[in-house]
């Protein structure tokens, strides 16, 4: 079986996109799908999205995460799907499409940047070593010194599985503020990834969030570094828990395009 596929990344969150109107991929099971993500025998990335018809929107963004298995809502990867679906035709500087946790918004910017709409969050659970929300995928946010000598692979781990988190475990972030009120820094371990990858769009939405709740701030704007480059976040909220129009901004590249062959 041979595979046509695109190579995105957002901020160093990189994707194997493919474009399902034109394949069939009915028979991309987890073994295959971790199989393309695979950095050393296959085309290597954090997670592979299929571009699919959507009765509903302009498209339908299918996510799998590296280890094969569907995923929650991916933020890069929801701005890296709208680069390509305008790449292909299919939309020009806006569109809406449907994921995993509903419809989505997304405008391809003057800049070249994608601005991207989550959904919105209801409530934040205080614990004590940290917070814990849902933006389209589950984040557990731990604020930090000295984000830089944070071994986030190792303690990510160690917290990702935590029988508090349930069965399907958390994403973990871990945050630092910056050198000004709405510049934090991130760094995440990703689940289903289970390492930490260089940037991850729903948990800088999520630590972004979590600024400003916790520091009792009146700003809803962030500036968000993270390993990958950086990122924006700007929201609305309601009794420092509640959080509407929520974007997501930043570039979504296209490294390059390929075939690849599968051999029985």
């Amino acid at each position: 079986m041979k595979v046509q596929f695109s190579k995105y990344h957002g901020t160093g969150n990189d994707f194997v996109l493919i474009d399902g109107r034109e394949q069939d991929t009915s028979g991309f099971d987890h073994g295959l799908v971790s199989q393309l993500c695979d950095r050393r025998f296959g085309i290597g990335g954090d997670g592979l999205i299929i571009l699919m018809e959507s009765k509903r929107a302009d498209f339908k963004m299918l996510y799998f995460n590296s280890d094969g298995y569907e995923g929650t809502m991916c933020g890069n990867g929801g701005r890296c799907i709208a680069a390509f679906a305008s790449r292909l035709g299919i939309i020009s500087m806006e569109t809406t499409f449907e994921g995993i946790d509903g419809l989505h918004t997304a405008t391809i910017l003057p800049s070249g940047e994608i601005r991207l709409k989550l959904r919105d969050v209801d409530g934040i659970r205080w614990m004590e070593d940290g917070y814990l929300l849902d933006t389209g995928s589950p984040h557990f946010i731990r604020f930090v010194k000295d984000l830089a000598r944070i071994d986030v692979a190792a303690e990510g781990r160690e917290v990702r599985k935590q029988k508090r988190f349930g069965k399907r475990g958390v994403n973990v972030n871990f945050v630092e503020e910056g050198g000004e009120p709405n510049r934090i820094s991130v760094r995440t371990y990703e689940r289903g990834v289970e390492d930490e990858t260089f940037s991850c769009g729903t948990g800088v939405v999520a630590a972004a969030i979590c600024a400003y709740y916790h520091f009792r701030t009146d700003i809803l704007s962030y500036h968000v570094t993270t390993r990958g480059g950086n990122l924006h976040v700007s929201f609305k909220s309601q009794y420092h828990s509640k959080f509407s129009d929520i974007y997501l901004t930043g570039t979504a590249a296209h490294v390059f395009d390929g075939m690849i062959e599968i051999l029985p």
